[in-house]
């Protein structure tokens, strides 16, 4: 099983495209939240301050839980008018 992890929009230009990550990397890192998720994706770029996250579809913050089987996307805000 594994993590997919989905970048919408500028968080696609500043990441690169959707990827999945596997059982054995998730233990190996311990890929535990989704601060941890973001440090193993980004190889050094710092995470804006205003990215929204989701898990499964849910609105998390960064120290969320995350576990294998998950769906993890970041994405910046929305605006409308």
């Amino acid at each position: 099983m594994s993590i997919h992890v989905k970048f919408f929009a500028s968080m696609r230009d500043l990441m690169g495209d959707d990827r999945d990550i596997d059982a054995a990397t998730i233990k190996e890192h311990d890929i535990d939240t989704v601060d941890v998720l973001w440090n193993y994706c980004a190889a050094g770029k710092e995470r804006p301050a205003n990215v929204l996250i989701a898990v499964n579809m849910d609105y998390v913050d960064a120290q969320s839980a995350i576990k294998e089987g998950d769906e993890v996307a970041f994405f910046p805000p929305v605006t409308g008018g």
